[in-house]
């Protein structure tokens, strides 16, 4: 009969096989808010957010989320400015555990959506860092005091197997793109050599003109070349 530490140990390896296994960054992302709810003790909701640039340029975006409260929570952060998912990102915390939300005085605007949305704690761990990209994994749960240390120890945990995953699916996807625009850009190539009768390198400054000219991404300057024909700004 296993222990609990048995019992986490082989969840927590159940969950980064699982992780690992979807197929693509989107179904990576569901997995783990939906693990987070599963493993942790106290969390109820889970999300993810990320924080692209900063100042004026910043831009936050809702990854996945378990369910409503999860995304309400995060737009109502965005459009007051204020909360504890922003300032985890804005100052790069390794984690955060906010034990009573309903009577917290920091981020009073915020605050007071929280309790309208039935937050009692929050918890959230950093899960990756890119140089001009944050992104976090955030918890709820609707009682005061629900986070324990021992949720964050295991947030922690999961966190770090969560990242991983995070990254491969991500690596990932950019080498299908890689790859997807490198075939469309050979057989736009090919349509515009056997056109003007030129060659590969005469092919190509025709598309990067056609890029320049026009504003297109050379991507889809080919994506148009090969699917219709047509070059974008030729006459």
């Amino acid at each position: 009969m296993r222990n609990g530490a048995e019992e986490l140990a082989v969840a927590l390896a159940t969950m980064s096989r699982d992780l690992l296994a979807q197929d693509g960054v989107q179904p990576t992302l569901d997995r783990i808010c939906r693990h987070a709810v599963a493993l942790v003790d106290g969390c109820e909701h889970a999300g993810i957010m990320t924080l692209h640039g900063g100042g004026e340029r910043r831009r936050v975006e809702t990854l996945a989320v378990t369910d409503d409260l999860v995304g309400n929570s995060d737009r109502f952060q965005v459009e007051l400015g204020e909360g504890p998912c922003l300032d985890a990102a804005q100052h790069r915390e390794q984690a955060y555990r906010i034990a009573d939300m309903t009577g917290t005085t920091r981020w009073p605007r915020y605050a007071a959506k929280a309790r309208e949305l039935g937050i009692g704690s929050m918890m959230g761990f950093l899960l990756f860092t890119d140089e001009d990209e944050l992104g976090a994994l955030n918890l709820y749960s609707s009682r005061p005091g629900a986070f324990t240390d021992h949720s964050e120890l295991i947030g922690w945990i999961m966190a770090s197997h969560a990242a991983v995953a995070f990254s491969s699916a991500r690596v990932d996807a950019q080498l299908h793109s890689a790859v997807a625009t490198r075939q469309l850009i050979g057989e736009a190539l090919g349509i515009v050599m056997e056109r003007y009768k030129i060659s590969a390198d005469q092919a190509f400054d025709v598309l990067r003109t056609s890029s320049q000219h026009t504003n297109v991404k050379l991507r889809d300057v080919a994506e148009r070349i090969a699917t219709t024909g047509e070059i974008p700004g030729s006459r």
